[in-house]
């Protein structure tokens, strides 16, 4: 019983999102009774295309493809300026395409690694910091760059190209903003030796081309080329054969978090007063209060709340990538750096929250400055 009990609160503990939206959508069901019409409120697209990405990410990561990739940038690198450029900006551009959290879940162990075989552990909480940044600031720039973007995109009826016009500037700007950081830290020579680079067998060489073509094919489908039925379908039907791992170890827990929360924002929906109130207070503030309701809930789930009650998605979306700064909790991809750091350096945990906050608290505060000087010179005549 009392290990029954354990696991239980480890479970609230490590996926108190999931429990939270579950109990909420559960309260709701008060409100609207459980019926068949709880069906039409589940996205299943962005489930399925979701679904699809995170096991074919997970796939590529079994085989060590990401690795091999770090291993070989940090090989031609000959200062702590240059090593800190590689695992930042490592953690900015794979974050576009493999998510946030695969970034940090990838990259950050093998910072800590870095570091010490550089002789420069003093760096690495910096590091860190930086390389989370990089992950939640990247993760902008496309829809497949995290969980909020591919379902505010798939709302939103844009084209691909359209949604990757409106977030560059924040992008480019934010590159700007991490580059500048990491040029102004002391300079110290690399004196380790180089780390022997892995290679790749025949068969992980075969299976890295099938689970590059699988993701290539999840794009398309992002882009309403591919139905996203024959997608979801053909990564599973492939990936047990070529990686069982893959399709049963994903993470299911963040599948139906969005289950719950799309049965949440259907049963408000159905509640009128509960409706017109909270569409009236969100409709022309789309991007502040997501940044705040961020904060507090993380911006995934403050990105499904909200877009139950207005229909400016691009707003949403800009509101809610820029929320993933700010707090601890305001992108739970942020955790996975923390929870690497508190392990390594226990006695940092304090240093590392208090750093952390402050830096997110500057990016946010430039990048806020920078949206609205872009809104100023854009509706001038």
């Amino acid at each position: 019983m009392q290990k029954l009990r354990n696991k239980a609160i480890h479970f609230i503990k490590t996926e108190t999102v999931l429990c939270i939206s579950f109990l909420l959508a559960v309260i709701s069901s008060f409100f609207v009774p459980v019926s068949s019409a709880y069906l039409g409120y589940i996205d299943f697209r962005v489930l399925g295309i979701l679904l699809g990405l995170m096991i074919i990410v997970k796939g590529l990561s079994d085989i060590g493809i990401f690795d091999l990739l770090c291993s070989y940038l940090i090989s031609k690198t000959k200062d702590t300026t240059q090593l800190m450029l590689v695992l930042v900006l490592l953690c900015f551009f794979t974050s576009m395409f493999i998510t946030n959290d695969v970034a940090l879940v990838t990259f950050v162990p093998f910072a800590i690694f870095s570091m010490q075989q550089a002789k420069c552990e003093e760096k690495t909480v910096l590091t860190i910091i930086l390389q989370t940044l990089a992950a939640n600031l990247g993760s902008m720039l496309t829809p497949s760059g995290n969980p909020q973007n591919l379902y505010l995109f798939n709302l939103s009826g844009m084209s691909l190209a359209e949604f990757l016009l409106m977030m560059l500037p924040y992008s480019l700007f934010s590159l700007l903003l991490l580059t500048v950081c990491i040029l102004f830290c002391k300079r110290k020579k690399i004196s380790s030796e180089k780390k022997n680079i892995k290679k790749l067998s025949r068969s992980e060489s075969i299976r890295s081309v099938i689970y590059m073509l699988l993701f290539i094919a999840g794009i398309l489908t992002v882009s309403k080329v591919i139905p996203w039925q024959i997608f979801i379908i053909s990564v599973i039907v492939i990936m047990l054969f070529c990686n069982k791992n893959a399709v049963i170890h994903v993470d299911y827990c963040l599948i139906f978090t969005f289950i719950f929360f799309f049965i949440l924002i259907g049963n408000i929906g159905n509640i009128e007063p509960v409706r017109n109130f909270l569409t009236g207070y969100v409709n022309g503030n789309e991007i502040f209060i997501s940044i705040i309701a961020s904060q507090i809930i993380s911006n995934v789930p403050a990105a499904l709340m909200l877009s139950g009650f207005t229909d400016n998605y691009s707003s949403l979306i800009i509101g809610t990538d820029l929320g993933g700064l700010g707090t601890l909790i305001a992108s739970m991809a942020s955790l996975i750096s923390y929870k690497a750091a508190a392990e390594k350096y226990p006695e940092k945990r304090k240093q590392y929250i208090l750093h952390f906050t402050l830096a997110n608290i500057a990016f946010l505060a430039l990048l806020v400055a920078f949206h609205i000087i872009k809104a100023m010179i854009s509706s001038s005549p």
